[in-house]
């Protein structure tokens, strides 16, 4: 009978609160963990098998690492990348979190899924490494255009204020720097931040590559708005420590207009946080990618139920109370 440690990996989804997209740019962000995770288990097996959702894949060689455009590309990348180690071992793998949802759900699922792999192998990474060696199979294998807030948090967890300077352009991996993680979450006890999920999937590459493009080529109106939003967020830093929440709202809605001016929203979108502003919310916007997804609003108020009922109302799929989560973390490990 094979034998082996049994290792059980998860990390959590996110929702950027203000200064996203600038992460792609050079900027500030401040995010949020929430209370959804991905899951990755590694254990024992005659050979390497890959399941999730009740499908099985079983990987021989190289070749079998080709892209399907199926559930099993995630581990497929993680498995290139790591060159196809010779591993005697079942990976499985699921999530909480709405596939396409604007959480960074494909994003858990990868730091979940390597850090698991590491761990069976007898490695392990700090937190810095993790985040960037995710963030490097998602952009380079499995062709993903992002930015580096959703590793860094699916990772970190937490709520934290993160600066990327000097990462605004793509570099091989042994030259990344290292990004600035500030957590936050010590000072702000109770997050007054509601959800709202469009129901709407979609592709965050697919938002974040046209607007990318004009920003490479150095279209003033894109390069001037991410210096703004990168602003924002740093103000975003001292409203939120200051339960300033009119301010806070405030920098949320601008943050919003100058990226739905980019293009970067969608109906959907827009439709859910035109309701949370009708219903008193001081500030909303999206939580990460439009075209679908969620968007994030502000509500300094103990009793959410009118927010969440004017969200429902407008389209909303599912509602959810933004809330502190850890990291990516081995939940289980057993010989």
């Amino acid at each position: 009978m094979t034998s082996g440690p049994k290792i059980v990996c998860s990390a959590p989804g996110r929702a950027g609160i203000v200064g996203n997209p600038t992460d792609m740019y050079g900027g500030s962000v401040i995010s949020c963990s929430v209370g959804m995770r991905a899951y990755a288990r590694v254990e024992p097996a005659p050979e390497l098998v890959l399941e999730t959702n009740g499908e099985v894949c079983r990987i021989t060689s190289r070749d079998d690492l080709r892209p399907q455009g199926d559930l099993f590309d995630v581990v497929r990348a993680i498995l290139d990348y790591m060159h196809l180690p010779r591993l005697k071992c079942r990976v499985e793998y699921q999530s909480e979190i709405p596939m396409q949802s604007g959480m960074s759900g494909s994003t858990a699922l990868v730091v979940a899924i390597l850090q698991a792999l590491l761990a069976w192998q007898g490695q392990e990474l700090d937190r810095y490494r993790l985040a960037e060696r995710a963030r490097y199979i998602e952009l380079n294998y499995l062709k993903v255009v992002c930015g580096y807030q959703d590793a860094h948090m699916c990772t970190f967890g937490g709520l934290n204020y993160m600066d990327f300077r000097g990462k605004q352009f793509y570099r091989s991996e042994e030259a990344e720097l290292f990004a600035t993680i500030e957590p936050l979450d010590r000072y702000v006890r109770d997050l007054p931040f509601v959800l709202g999920y469009t129901g709407v999937r979609h592709s965050s590459g697919e938002v974040h590559r046209p607007i990318r493009e004009r920003w490479l080529e150095g279209e003033r109106d894109v390069v001037q708005a991410y210096q703004r939003i990168t602003e924002i967020a740093r103000m975003g830093k001292k409203a939120l420590l200051l339960q300033d929440w009119p301010t806070l709202g405030e920098l949320m809605r601008e943050n919003h207009a100058i990226q739905r001016d980019l293009g970067g929203s969608g109906t959907s979108n827009e439709r859910l946080v035109a309701a949370a502003l009708d219903a008193g919310a001081p500030g909303a916007k999206l939580a990460g990618a439009g075209s679908g997804g969620t968007i994030i609003a502000l509500w300094p108020w103990e009793e959410t139920s009118p927010l969440e009922e004017a969200l429902r109302e407008a389209g909303a799929s599912r509602t959810y109370r933004l809330e502190v989560a850890p990291g990516a973390t081995i939940d289980a490990s057993e010989e």
